[in-house]
């Protein structure tokens, strides 16, 4: 007549099943427990070597961001002074002091 109800169960284990997990209350309490234990020391442990590693990507960015900004800094000193020394020159005093001593 109908179809026996589905298994409560089977969708966690088919939810669970791909990530290697057994589920808890389906088999040995201990055996899952210690699993579950090793599964978490792993992916704390993969945690750390992440953040090791997004720490030193956080400073070579940083370190090319301040390198890009000397570079700026260098490129524009140095459009300054092309700009400038002509302008210079020709107001430089004929004793070859600088504008400042004055």
């Amino acid at each position: 007549m109908s179809s026996p109800p589905p298994d409560p169960f089977e969708f966690l284990k088919n939810l669970w099943g791909p990530m290697g997990l057994p589920l808890a209350g389906l088999s040995g309490t201990t055996k899952a427990i210690s699993e579950v234990d090793r599964r978490i020391a792993e992916l704390k442990s993969v945690e750390t070597w992440l953040n090791m590693n997004l720490s030193v990507l956080r400073m070579t960015i940083q370190g090319l961001e301040m390198q890009k900004a000397g570079l700026s800094a260098m490129q524009s000193a140095a459009g300054v002074a092309a700009g400038a020394s002509p302008a210079d020159s020709s107001q430089q005093p004929s004793g070859g002091e600088s504008p400042a001593k004055k």
